[in-house]
């Protein structure tokens, strides 16, 4: 293990002098550098992966189109009804919110996870999609873009070439975004509350919107956590950790210095460690969403990889980044630490504040997996013990069930959403 470490912290040297264009290095089964990278563009966006990562000619022409077609498109072309909407924040970003129209049904809203975006709830297309199966089931869906991602990356007065555009973490998203989407949606249908269900980050930034506005509790008929994060002590992904240890200097050379853009070396740094000779597609191993949570090879449903590069990752920002990795490292759910002379600046502490999830008073349910990497049980329990009002939690029996299965599972509506269907209409007496 020694040695590997060494060769990581070589080539993070050559890096810093430029010398590690066109070079490998290998010791064992550890190779670094040694791919060559393109950089294709989908959905307007650029995104660093291997070069062998392609729309194969033999691909399904409908997957081919799926991987190029944005939310709306995806919904009105498999026959639901598609509306855009556009919000904007009191601190000036302006969001992206997609519906999946039911006038006069309970809401639903949808909040994505790292790297995400809204097409993550339907790109799978209809019956393996969690919105199309909420809209078949009743419900108004909703499906939020936080700021920074595909569609939300416009601001009143910044664009995304200002580094003041960049400086947010998941903090301001939960602080303003979600506090927003919500806004706008019990306004656009007249109702007084709407079911959350948000997926990894998704989580994140509803505790945090609880924190700083404990007033939105009274909005929520029931909050269910796909995946859910706050606490990182035991978390496994190799990037999360990575970007807890490395020096901020080094890591800026890899990931970016505003928006989350990963070298070409990052990626080869981590593909080795998630991908084997088992492993069929180089799409997996240079997707940096997969290297972030791993991935589960029995419920990935491989014909819809194409897809999946095509929609993630979907953007984030540096700092955004760096705090999921403070957070592993301080093994407490707290705000961005700026270091301690700002800290005592911005907070009148030399520490970063805890997130108060006492303030969590809406209705919980925690849904989680025991192959993990971000969201592991030991870490889950840590904030079920946390939050105040917690009426169900539940490990999915599967044991490779993975952070990435609980929205693109093969078996995911088996294994999981059929329960969550159950849980929302047995909390749904108490509504409007």
């Amino acid at each position: 293990m020694s040695a590997k470490l060494l060769i990581v912290a070589l080539s993070l040297c050559l890096l810093q002098s430029g010398l590690v264009a066109g070079i490998s290095l290998s010791l064992g089964d550890i190779t670094l550098f040694n791919v060559n990278f393109k950089t294709p563009t989908f959905l307007g966006r650029s995104v660093a992966v291997d070069s062998n990562v392609r729309l194969e000619n033999d691909v399904d022409p409908n997957i081919q189109e799926d991987s190029h077609l944005n939310t709306y498109s995806l919904i009105k072309k498999y026959g639901y009804p598609a509306e855009n909407h556009t919000l904007e924040t009191d601190d000036g970003y302006i969001l992206t919110l997609h519906r999946i129209a039911r006038p006069g049904a309970t809401p639903v809203l949808l909040v994505h996870g790292l790297l995400d975006s809204s097409a993550t709830w339907v790109m799978m297309g209809p019956n393996k999609g969690l919105g199309y199966l909420l809209y078949d089931q009743g419900y108004d869906v909703w499906m939020a873009n936080v700021r920074g991602n595909t569609y939300s990356r416009k601001h009143v007065k910044y664009s995304t070439h200002h580094a003041k555009f960049w400086d947010f973490t998941f903090h301001e998203m939960g602080k303003h975004d979600i506090p927003a989407t919500i806004d706008y949606i019990l306004n656009s249908t007249g109702v007084s509350q709407l079911h959350y269900i948000g997926h990894s980050q998704g989580t994140v930034v509803f505790w945090i919107m609880a924190s700083e506005k404990p007033e939105y509790m009274d909005k929520v008929i029931l909050m269910q956590g796909l995946a859910p994060v706050a606490f990182l002590k035991h978390c496994r992904s190799p990037v999360v950790n990575f970007l807890a240890e490395w020096h901020l200097s080094l890591v800026l050379k890899l990931i970016g210095v505003h928006e989350f853009l990963p070298k070409s070396e990052f990626i080869s740094m981590f593909n080795r460690i998630i991908c084997d000779e088992t492993t069929i597609t180089k799409e997996i191993c240079s997707n940096v969403i997969f290297l972030t949570t791993g991935f589960d090879k029995l419920q990935l449903n491989e014909t819809m990889l194409p897809v999946i590069v095509g929609h993630s990752p979907a953007g984030a920002s540096t700092k955004q980044m760096q705090h999921f990795g403070q957070l592993n490292r301080s093994g407490g759910f707290r705000q961005y630490d700026h270091g301690w002379l700002r800290n005592h600046w911005i907070y009148g502490t030399i520490d970063p504040p805890s997130y108060h999830l006492e303030n969590v008073r809406a209705k919980v349910a925690l849904y989680y997996g025991q192959n993990d990497w971000l969201a592991p049980p030991e870490d889950v329990e840590m904030l079920h013990h946390k939050l105040p009002n917690v009426v169900e939690k539940y490990l999915v029996e599967d044991k490779e069930f993975n952070h990435l299965d609980f929205i693109w599972g093969i078996d995911a509506r088996e294994l999981l959403w059929d329960r969550m269907l159950e849980i929302m209409r047995n909390h749904e007496n108490s509504v409007i």
